[in-house]
């Protein structure tokens, strides 16, 4: 069923942010684009001010995260089954010569290297880590007679590989358990290959994880996933090339693994703000954090070991209150709060502070210097921003207004790199008021293509925009260059002069981003610029785990997003769906050219009426066959009036992947297929 097979190609997209991948090149001084262009002289004295300004001298960082160093495996690219690469550390090889890049913010190139420690480390005796197998980090506990594994990574072949080399380095032992700390896909999505189908079933291995994970996991990337997977394509630059003038870095990881993802239920739910309990021997305490970095997520206190796990609430860098591959707005106050709470009641106790993330801090001095940085640095921006919006600042000026105190600034943790103030600000107004600047002007503007002639015509032609931009740009003025550029190349779509010069200024200003999302973002739209859109095979579609897991509710409500309004107009049609295995009910109704689907209820006056087992069905949603073909299985059954399944597949649209972001970059591609369970065929649905 392509519809089905689309609605996951989109979700494990956006879920598993960067398994598409960008393309390796020689990492010399040559850039990867014809049209690219060096550092400007503008941006080499950007970059040699900050080499000055920032406090390069601490290297504590780089002394944590090498400490506890135990061995690097011999390799150095992690292989799949198909002997296909999953996960090459040595993309990024080109930062290890030693080279400052002034084509890379010093304080990003920082960053990355920091984030280049490959191997197998020691938290402290009997807790270790592998860093540098995928984004995240896999952590290991050693129990009474197994490990227990926290976040086992985004795919299956580096969670694997990462068990493997413990078991060799340190004894083999089974895996008893798996915490998942919380609903990001590169925390719980290489689980198969850590957990044995056999041992859970046999009831040998325990998965824990925090109250709502398996719904948020889903439902956070579902209904928008076409959108978000494209607009993850900018943000963590998957189409660039790894390249001191392009990918460097992912904030906080190099990139995302590339391979077979899954997601199991836990087998405990941890319900309450605060639960104890033992696991093969080790005693454990969970701090539920939800609405922090994801809507399900909780830290862990060890207080055999005097360790405190940080989930993804404490890293090296500032995160996102607003992701901008999209997601619902964070409650940047909510996550300063648990933060404190967990400063109060475990960092003055701990001897080691570890996370999902980045690298262990050790000492409490340091634990509690980089909690309450953290703690500050959210309740800063929740607060100042809010004082400044209630002072008439505006959604559309924040990010030129914020400032974080300089102390915060000081700090390398407290960093603008996953998350940046320039962003991060405008989310907390967003959270709060909305989109709008209170300006009527703006309050149904335009669209940008639109009112671009208007612009173009009142400067006096393309001509003298671009004179006036390349003025601009040789005066290092890119901010001001972008501004008319930019209402030129939405004016003039097929205008590639524009294009090429708008690209070469969002060039020189992705170098001097230190955030690696604005750096991928401006450097994406220059690639497309440049070479107009490139489509890439999505990431792999239908997993078995997503699909159970996903609600059938939430499965016919999507179909509500996929069909396109404008051609339902007139249509009037109710379905009965019953899945007797799980005893669940619903009704599909067509209304005013809408779909909306009701649990619980059976319409009286259905025009169809379909008996399907959800194990059934979910066969079909995965795609693996067809709803005719369980019909004629006799696992199925339809009564009533085949037509409106062929009415409602007149209206469903199979989303694209690589919609056109910036004008004049998309070729022109041929209409896309159908939905195979829509199909308009109404022979397709005979059946007994």
């Amino acid at each position: 069923m392509s519809g089905s097979v689309t609605l996951w190609t989109l979700v494990l997209g956006a879920v598993f942010a960067g398994a598409l991948g960008g393309a390796s090149v020689a990492q010399d001084q040559q850039h990867f684009n014809a049209k690219g262009k060096m550092p400007s002289k503008f941006t080499i004295e950007a970059q040699q001010h900050q080499r000055q300004i920032l406090p390069l001298a601490d290297k504590r960082d780089f002394e944590e995260a090498r400490r506890g160093f135990i061995a690097a495996p011999p390799y150095r690219k992690i292989m799949n089954e198909n002997g296909d690469v999953a996960w090459d550390i040595d993309n990024w090889a080109f930062l290890l010569n030693g080279k400052d890049y002034d084509s890379i913010h010093p304080s990003l190139q920082r960053q990355a290297l920091l984030n280049m420690e490959y191997g197998l480390f020691e938290v402290v005796p009997g807790i270790y880590q592998v860093r540098g197998f995928d984004l995240a980090n896999i952590s290991f506990i050693k129990g009474n007679t197994g490990w227990i594994v926290i976040d086992p990574l985004t795919v299956k072949e580096t969670a694997r590989a990462a068990l493997e080399f413990v078991n060799e380095k340190l004894g083999e032992r089974p895996v008893v358990a798996v915490i998942i700390s919380h609903s990001h896909g590169d925390h719980f999505g290489g689980i198969r290959g850590v957990v044995d189908d056999a041992a859970l079933a046999a009831g040998k291995v325990e998965i824990i994880a925090p109250k709502g994970f398996v719904n948020e996991a889903i439902s956070e990337n579902l209904y928008a996933g076409n959108a978000m997977t494209r607009r993850k394509s900018y943000t963590y630059g998957d189409l660039l090339p790894k390249s001191p003038y392009g990918q460097v870095d992912a904030s906080i990881g190099k990139g995302v693994a590339a391979g077979d993802t899954g997601i199991l239920p836990p087998t405990k739910s941890i319900e309450q703000p605060f639960e104890e309990m033992t696991i093969d021997g080790v005693k454990v305490v969970f701090q539920n954090t939800p609405g922090t970095e994801a809507p399900a997520e909780m830290n862990t206190w060890f207080p055999d070991f005097k360790a405190f796990w940080a989930a993804e609430n404490v890293v090296a860098s500032q995160h996102n209150i607003l992701t901008l591959r999209g997601a619902p707005v964070r409650d940047a106050l909510a996550w300063s709060q648990y933060i404190n709470i967990a400063l109060y009641r475990f960092g003055e106790q701990a001897d080691v502070m570890f996370a999902s993330h980045s690298w262990p801090r050790w000492g409490k001095e340091r634990i509690e210097e980089v909690m309450r940085g953290q703690r500050d640095m959210y309740a800063n921006l929740n607060n100042q921003v809010l004082h400044l919006a209630n002072s008439g600042v505006t959604i559309n000026q924040i990010h030129n207004v914020y400032e974080p105190p300089k102390s915060l600034q000081a700090l390398w943790y407290d960093r603008g790199y996953h998350g940046s103030y320039l962003h991060n600000s405008r989310a907390i107004i967003q959270r709060y008021l909305g989109f709008w600047d209170l300006n009527p002007a703006t309050l149904v503007p335009l669209s940008p293509e639109d009112s671009a002639p208007l612009y173009i015509e009142m400067m006096g032609g393309a001509g003298k925009v671009m004179a006036k931009g390349q003025e601009l740009f040789d005066k290092g003025e890119y901010r001001l260059a972008t501004e008319i550029l930019n209402k030129l190349v939405y004016a003039e779509p097929g205008n590639q002069p524009a294009k090429d010069l708008l690209a070469d200024t969002y060039e020189q200003m992705g170098y001097q981003f230190e955030s690696p999302s604005l750096r991928n973002s401006f450097l994406a739209g220059a690639k497309e610029l440049r070479d107009g859109v490139v489509a890439v095979k999505a990431a792999k579609a239908g997993s078995p785990d997503f699909v159970r897991g996903t609600s059938t509710e939430a499965f016919l409500t999507y179909l509500g997003i996929q069909m396109d309004s404008r051609k339902a107009e007139g249509m009037a049609f109710k379905i009965n769906i019953s899945t007797p295995d799980n005893g669940e009910k619903f009704v599909v109704e067509m209304s005013n050219a809408t779909l909306t689907t009701i649990a619980g209820f059976q319409a009286k006056d259905a025009d169809l009426t379909i008996t399907i087992d959800r194990r059934e069905l979910e066969d079909v949603m995965i795609g693996a066959t067809k709803l005719a073909d369980k019909v004629a299985a006799g696992k199925a059954r339809m009564e009533g009036n085949p037509q409106v399944l062929a009415q409602l597949a007149s209206t469903m649209v199979t989303f694209d992947n690589w919609f056109e972001v910036l004008p004049g970059t998309k070729q022109q591609t041929a209409a896309l297929p159908k939905p195979e369970l829509l199909q308009d065929d109404a022979t397709y649905y005979e059946g007994p």
